[in-house]
């Protein structure tokens, strides 16, 4: 379950327009196929900084992670493109739910970031930990709810 706190401060770094440092920008680009870095180029830019904090976390609380699992941490939020919501927008449908057809789609961004994933050609391990599976996901999980 995500916390209030956590929620804060993913709303409170949402509100940056910053780009990801061009060292971090380089390691992810190292760190994906070439169909998984176009995703993540496509990702709003507090999502990209956020999946790299996300990431750099989860490596230290699993320093044996394999790249593709690596590529899970750094995409698991990928889906939430597909919904299209503005920063207001995401706190509207966090607090009211999947009314609308949009804040259905960012709540079941894990499984279409999943299928995003599959056709962009992710190993299975990647697109599994997005969706939540595996041995990786406690650690995943972990890592972004801080």
């Amino acid at each position: 379950m995500t916390s209030l706190g956590h929620l804060a401060r993913r709303f409170r770094g949402s509100l940056s327009r910053n780009e990801p440092a061009p060292t971090d920008v380089e390691w992810v680009r190292t760190s994906l196929q070439e169909g998984e870095w176009r995703l993540w180029s496509n990702m709003a830019v507090q999502d990209r900084r956020h999946s790299i904090e996300v990431a750099q976390r989860f490596v230290a609380l699993r320093p044996e992670a394999t790249p593709s699992e690596l590529a899970g941490a750094l995409l698991h939020d990928v889906g939430k493109q597909v919904a299209d919501l503005g920063t207001f927008s995401r706190v509207l449908a966090t607090v009211v739910g999947a009314r609308t057809e949009r804040f259905r789609q960012y709540h079941d961004h894990e499984a279409l970031g999943a299928a995003m994933l599959v056709e962009a050609g992710s190993d299975p391990a990647t697109v599994d930990l997005v969706q939540g599976r595996g041995s990786a996901a406690v650690d995943l999980r972990a890592a972004d709810d801080v």
